[in-house]
């Protein structure tokens, strides 16, 4: 691939300006990093912790409930994480060495690296990143003080990444 790349990008006051390579980059290099922003992912550091993502790759789909810093309790693949773990997500790559750090984003393959294997855990290609939330409390209070009790555990439902653009915590240019 050749050329330069270019995309738009909105600054705070509303004004668009160019996507400008960098020159020590290669044009392959400079061209995921444009893609990875145009496919869209979620940052760690924009997550609350407890936040729960579905990640669908091409083989597997992941459960991820978000702890803070890049540390995650994973579950979906039948060998690695059968049941959650405890794992430290390292970022997503493009199949390379080049990794971007605290990053989930689609298009990409997911790395993380996990308590039992001395190499990080490496995905294939994430097609879609939701999160989970829930539509219902087991437990709210009621007007006159007491404690009503659902009997059914709260629904949930994912929503996909358009939701955390609007939250703030998936990163899409518009």
């Amino acid at each position: 691939m050749s050329g330069i790349i270019f995309q738009l990008a909105c600054l705070p006051d509303g004004l668009a300006t160019m996507f400008t390579p960098h020159p020590n980059l290669s044009d392959e290099v400079n061209a995921n990093i444009v893609q990875s922003e145009i496919e869209g992912g979620v940052a760690l550091g924009d997550l609350p912790p407890s936040t729960v993502l579905e990640i669908q790759t091409q083989n597997h789909r992941y459960t991820a409930v978000f702890l803070g810093e890049s540390q995650v309790l994973i579950s979906g693949h039948p060998e690695y994480c059968p049941e959650p773990v405890l794992v430290a997500i390292a970022g997503s790559t493009w199949g390379g060495s080049m990794l971007k750090l605290r990053y989930i984003g689609r298009g990409m393959h997911l790395e993380f690296c996990h308590p039992e294997y001395h190499t990080p855990i490496v995905t294939s290609r994430i097609q879609e990143v939701r999160e989970r939330i829930h539509l219902g409390f087991e437990k709210s209070s009621s007007a006159d003080g007491g404690t009503l009790s659902s009997a059914q555990p709260p629904p949930a439902e994912s929503i996909p990444a358009a939701t955390m653009l609007a939250r703030g915590t998936f990163t899409k240019p518009s």
